[in-house]
């Protein structure tokens, strides 16, 4: 199992930024599958973004529909972190976005049963 902890949540104005961070503990996390999710109010939870390994230096990220263009996830090898660059945010981003860490061959980085560790969650609230 790896612990995670967010950072980085808040409130902001439609149009503007946030940076989410999600730091990592207890596995090699160099080769783990790193994802994000959001949960609005009422809803399902729902994939936002992934980062993989794919062999040597090489990470490859992929991202839903609903945030292409808009936000970039990355990842930090060194300091074990994460992060998720939301830029030009609407209201339908409001949400609580959860950090996943999974095996580094998962097949389906979508689907949030491909994570075995999560995030407490952090709150992102976007105003019109």
């Amino acid at each position: 199992q790896v612990q995670l902890v967010e950072s980085g949540g808040g409130l902001v104005q439609a149009g503007g930024s946030l940076r989410l961070s999600c730091a990592a503990s207890g596995r090699t996390f160099s080769r783990l599958t790193m994802g994000w999710f959001r949960q609005a109010p009422g809803k399902e939870r729902e994939f936002v973004a992934s980062i993989q390994w794919t062999g040597g230096i090489s990470y490859y990220a992929n991202y839903a529909d609903s945030v292409k263009g808009r936000f970039t996830i990355s990842r930090d090898n060194a300091k074990n972190t994460v992060y998720l660059q939301m830029n030009s945010l609407k209201s339908e981003d409001t949400a609580i976005y959860y950090c996943a860490a999974g095996d580094y061959g998962s097949l389906s980085p979508s689907r949030p049963n491909q994570y075995d560790s999560w995030g407490q969650g952090t709150q992102v609230t976007v105003s019109s």
